[in-house]
């Protein structure tokens, strides 16, 4: 019998984590347990086999999106079974089914700005992981200051022209799909005449252009609009109001990079049950007391830290439960980057000189493997955290007024 339609909504808790245990460990492919490939809805990315099966088992079951309404792809499981979900997941090493700007960023605020319509057309796609997002704000004159934006959107009937470049542009390449800010309207005031709209990106009209880092990789891109078109159904939240609902995305953004939702809560539990086999590898010290007294003490302090820092998360998964992620978010942001940094700096102090390496090549030469040197790349690259979504100093600024009441 399926549990998910006979469940009454105050089941027993213990016999729900019985149930999930026990559909996870039959339905969790080998391939989908430990690292490896997690899709984010990309059209241009194949699946492995046991990824794309754990994908469509998960979604079938309405747990890509395991709060959100079934009525749009979710299971409307409630706060304790949400965290009971995740537990179940770690324990078993399984893989998040699904993550990307889609699950986490658009679908959420489609969800509760969208109309009933956009809701019926975007939502159950999102859930299936059908269409990889990206996420049109920031500008080459427009970062900070976002408000300065210089996209305009032209309506001509029922469609949008929209012409412009975005900047930063995570993972663009990959997209089918991208919401932008546009001006609306030319002579409106600053934080006004701005709206946000649903754009495909498979069309003329945009282009994308890959920006290289230091780190070897390039997430990050700028994209080109000239006149691509979008339809005026989907605006979110109406013309000339994208501000306000900019603003709501942007937090549930931020809950992202908290790791508030559940392939970031799950992963950060993984991360820190990992973290001291890993400094293990990297000093190669793989029983007994590790010897260098600086990276056991960093370790010690480490796993503190992420221990509470997986406290806070799981009191602002009670604000996302109820689809209104509060400024709480912008502490959690700021704290999970911080944290994930000092990770990384643990683990190049562990490795010693060989950690050092990031061109490919290297290893043959100077005794370096690969993972050595992913995990260097890896470390200039997550530099970018105290920046991305947000600058340090703006998650500050918001912390000492939004949740210490300081004054300006």
């Amino acid at each position: 019998m399926n549990q998910q339609d006979t469940r009454e909504p105050n089941a027993d808790l213990k016999l729900f984590r019985a149930q999930t245990r026990a559909w996870l460990e039959e339905n969790c492919p080998p391939g989908a347990r430990g690292p490896g490939q997690i899709p984010f809805g990309s059209s241009k990315i194949t699946l492995d086999s046991d990824t794309r099966l754990w994908l469509d088992r998960m979604a079938s079951r309405g747990w890509t999106v395991p709060t959100w309404p079934r009525a749009y792809g979710g299971a409307e499981l409630s706060n304790a079974e949400y965290r009971i979900l995740i537990e179940e997941l770690t324990r078993i090493g399984a893989r998040t089914p699904l993550t990307g700007r889609g699950v986490n960023y658009i679908g959420p605020t489609i969800l509760e700005l969208g109309t009933e319509e956009q809701k019926k057309r975007w939502l159950p796609g999102i859930a299936r992981g059908e269409g990889a997002w990206a996420m049109g704000y920031s500008e080459p004159g427009a970062g900070s200051d976002l408000a300065s934006l210089t996209a305009r959107a032209e309506r001509t009937g029922d469609e949008l022209r929209i012409n412009g470049r975005k900047t930063w542009t995570s993972d663009a390449m990959y997209c089918d799909y991208i919401f932008v800010l546009a001006r609306t309207s030319q002579g409106a005031k600053k934080h006004e005449g701005i709206s946000l709209i649903l754009v495909d990106m498979h069309q003329p009209g945009v282009q994308v252009h890959p920006i290289r880092l230091l780190s070897g990789a390039s997430p990050f891109n700028e994209t080109v609009f000239e006149d691509a078109i979008a339809a005026v159904n989907d605006v979110i939240g109406g013309i000339g109001n994208g501000w306000t609902v900019g603003k709501r995305l942007l937090q549930f953004e931020r809950s992202t990079h908290a790791g508030i939702n559940i392939s970031g809560a799950q992963g950060g539990r993984a991360e820190s049950s990992r973290m001291p086999e890993r400094i293990r590898a990297a000093t190669g010290e793989l029983t007994g007391r590790i010897n260098n007294v600086n990276i056991r003490s960093g370790l010690i302090d480490w796993q503190i830290n992420a221990h509470a820092q997986r406290l806070t998360q799981a009191r602002a998964i009670e604000e996302l439960k109820a689809r209104a992620p509060g400024f709480t978010s912008s502490a959690v942001k700021l704290t999970n980057a911080l944290l994930t940094q000092r990770g990384d700096e643990l683990l190049l102090e562990a490795t010693g000189t060989r950690g050092l390496s990031i061109e490919h090549g290297a290893e043959e030469d100077e005794g370096v493997d690969i993972e050595q040197i992913e995990q260097t790349r890896g470390w200039l690259y997550r530099k970018s955290l105290t920046i991305a979504g947000g600058t340090k100093e703006v998650q500050l600024n918001i912390i000492a007024k939004r949740v210490l009441g300081l004054p300006d």
